[in-house]
């Protein structure tokens, strides 16, 4: 399992969960976990998010592992310069 805390508004689409437990592998299986469970979260995916793992951002970086004990942190997509 992997365990994946939410920032920002994430968090009111999952009834103010803080963390989440899901069992993933991936980039991808993270997102499809979460909105599996819970479904409002599927149009904030759709316009994106960004995810850190262990310190580095990723966006659409599907195939990115996750292991059990990394740090993942979803937040709201991050745009910018």
């Amino acid at each position: 399992m992997v365990a994946v805390t939410l920032w920002g508004s994430l968090r009111a689409l999952t009834d103010g969960q803080a963390e989440i437990e899901v069992e993933a592998s991936n980039f991808k299986e993270v997102l499809t976990a979460l909105e599996q469970r819970y479904p409002a979260l599927a149009p904030q995916f759709e316009r994106g998010v960004s995810m850190a793992i262990d310190g580095v951002i990723y966006k659409e970086s599907w195939a990115t592992p996750v292991r059990p004990d990394s740090e993942v942190v979803l937040m709201p997509l991050m745009v910018g310069g």
